[in-house]
């Protein structure tokens, strides 16, 4: 917080405020952290600046502090979901190997790029014909086809089916330290 009330340099000094932090938390903690707290700081980019501003009007850095180790958290909370769908991810990988066609593999990794949280709104059949190129006819064999194999879970019918990917997503809520120090949804 002070690194970033004082604003040393002409740029960059948010990537290396939010480095510093990351340096401070392993030294508390005497080793390397696996911490996705500058993902998470970017997150919340807008509460994040809030947060700065409010900082830099007293002396009083308590509501500082208490974002921060709410942002903390959910960075942790971020780092364990990212594993662990990273984790889903080979597994559905190593299972379906070999069983993929060029397409059907380029729009799962697709998918996959979009992290814990999912693709956003779902993977539709003209999100895949532009994904893939595939004609209309070959998206609905190879959308079935991943279905059929639990790689693309399917909801809805017709023109409103969505796909998600057949691992489990798992969204990180914002957290946030209340006034009496405990943890609550943002």
């Amino acid at each position: 917080m002070y690194f970033e009330s004082i604003h040393p340099f002409e740029d960059g000094n948010g990537r290396i405020g939010r480095a510093i932090a990351e340096k401070a938390m392993a030294q508390s903690l005497g080793q390397p952290t696996l911490i996705a707290l500058a993902a998470t700081i970017l997150a919340r980019r807008k509460s994040y600046y809030e947060a700065l501003e409010a900082a830099n009007k007293e002396n009083e850095i308590t509501g500082w502090l208490m974002w921060f180790a709410g942002v903390a958290i959910e960075a942790q909370r971020r780092t364990i979901a990212l594993v662990e769908f990273l984790i889903d991810k080979t597994k559905l990988l190593d299972r379906l190997k070999g069983q993929l066609n060029g397409r059907q593999e380029k729009a799962l990794l697709r998918l996959f790029r979009e992290g814990p949280e999912g693709f956003k709104g779902g993977l539709s059949a003209g999100k895949y014909t532009t994904i893939t190129g595939a004609s209309p006819a070959t998206t609905t064999r190879d959308l079935a086809d991943l279905v059929a194999k639990g790689a693309l879970l399917r909801e809805g019918e017709r023109r409103y089916a969505r796909y998600h990917l057949g691992v489990p997503l798992r969204p990180v809520p914002h957290m946030t330290l209340t006034e009496k120090g405990e943890l609550a949804e943002a």
